[in-house]
């Protein structure tokens, strides 16, 4: 017997006839003889209905009633998959986060968990129940609902999954696992049958969109194993191991000490609506570069690749870094300002909208020299010219032109050997 979270997105319960869907997979686990507790989002476009209707109501509400009315969504899927469940003769319940109960702070909007108390799940799971637990929401000190922010549902199933030391996490999505890259830019990419936490999690960061970076953290840190698979394939068929084996099928986001061979390069990923600004001449002094970026971080603005280089007398250094392409007015307007406080000293300010950042990721790139070379070469065979470069331990980004963003993934997924076989 396992222990199982199993968590279904938006697409996954879009309508009754995908919940069902989706509780056949449940019921494919019960059969087996595996403890469950499922946990859900909101219907499909449902939470953005709800946040466009707390808007309309008022620009300026309350973030403790928008809290109130935006965490509904998930409550209605929760009874909807308890009440598709028991008709299926699986003994269910619905569970709100406030009933488990799901401790967080009282952050509204972008609460962080704090405390789960499994008891109550241990003993409906023990009975042979299985608990619907609404995910992306929780209760604060106050007794009021609060919401995780964006990622949050599979936060909370990856924090369920700990509280109940479950023996893995199943996170069913529309797609049937991590690919080395985006299928639809390149069709030569293959599914992974593992991969380490830190790679997902750069991958996650770097623009992939199969796992939210907050839950990849989370089950990194409790060490709780994930799966990414499909709801849509056939919950009847023989469960297979995307390696023809018996087992689970989809993608297992593990420990890296799980992974007996490592690959050098485990997947290219692309980031597009990437704007460059540089600072020319700025001052060269102490706690220049906290100034610079404070005054952005006071913005709330994310900075991502930053490159600085010094003149030769040390007088002066030029700083670029990289901001999505819709803060790029108000990086502008932000670093203007504190020049006109004083708190910097530049020459001017440079920059440019829609840049492309791509990205190899593999913790394999620990152990091998000329990583990085190869991929320069594979870029330069291509005449791509690169703009800025950021590395770290498992991967290297370098900033292009938008118009070469996919040449340069099918590129370096071929010069990385990371194409199909039967491609």
């Amino acid at each position: 017997m396992a222990r199982i979270v199993m968590k279904f997105g938006g697409t996954s319960v879009a309508n009754v006839e995908r919940i069902r869907q989706a509780a056949r997979h449940v019921k494919r686990e019960v059969d087996a003889g595996n403890q469950v507790t499922v946990v859900v989002s909101a219907m499909s476009g449902k939470t953005n209905e709800l946040v466009g209707w707390v808007n309309e109501s008022s620009p300026l509400h309350d973030a403790r009633e928008y809290d109130a009315v935006v965490a509904s969504g998930e409550q209605i899927t929760a009874g909807l998959m308890a009440i598709v469940l028991s008709d299926m003769g699986i003994p269910s319940r619905s569970f709100q986060g406030w009933q488990v109960p799901i401790h967080t702070d009282d952050s509204h909007g972008a609460a962080r968990i704090v405390d789960i108390d499994p008891t109550e799940l241990d003993k409906r799971m023990a009975d042979g129940m299985v608990p619907v637990v609404t995910g992306f929401q929780g209760i604060a000190k106050s007794g009021r609902v609060t919401t995780l922010g964006r990622g949050g549902s599979d936060t909370s199933a990856v924090a369920v999954a700990a509280a109940v030391k479950a023996d893995r996490c199943d996170i069913y999505t529309d797609v049937d696992g991590v690919y080395t890259t985006d299928p639809r830019i390149d069709p030569k990419a293959h599914r992974l049958n593992k991969i380490a936490f830190e790679e997902m999690l750069e991958m996650a960061s770097l623009g992939a969109k199969v796992l939210m970076i907050r839950s990849v953290e989370m089950a990194m840190a409790h060490k709780v194993r994930l799966v990414v698979r499909s709801t849509f394939d056939d919950p009847e068929a023989p469960q297979v191991a995307p390696d023809g084996s018996p087992g689970v099928p989809g993608t297992l986001v593990c420990d890296e000490d799980e992974i007996m061979e490592k690959t050098i390069v485990s997947g290219v990923t692309l980031a597009r609506a990437e704007a460059k600004i540089t600072l020319r001449d700025v001052k060269d002094k102490p706690g220049v570069a906290a100034a610079v970026f404070g005054a952005l971080a006071d913005e709330s603005i994310v900075v991502d690749m930053i490159v600085q280089n010094i003149s030769d007398d040390g007088s002066v250094t030029d700083i670029t870094f990289t901001v999505p392409d819709s803060e790029y007015d108000k990086s502008v307007k932000a670093l203007e300002a504190a020049r006109a406080s004083g708190a910097i000293e530049y020459a001017r300010v440079t920059g440019s909208k829609g840049g492309a950042k791509v990205s190899v990721v593999g913790v394999g790139m620990r152990n091998h020299a000329g990583v990085a070379a190869w991929r320069f070469k594979a870029l330069a065979d291509k005449g791509i010219n690169i703009q800025l470069i950021t590395t770290s331990e498992i991967k290297t980004s370098v900033l292009i032109d938008d118009e070469y963003a996919e040449l340069a993934v099918r590129a370096l997924h071929t010069y990385y050997g990371l194409d199909r076989r039967d491609a």
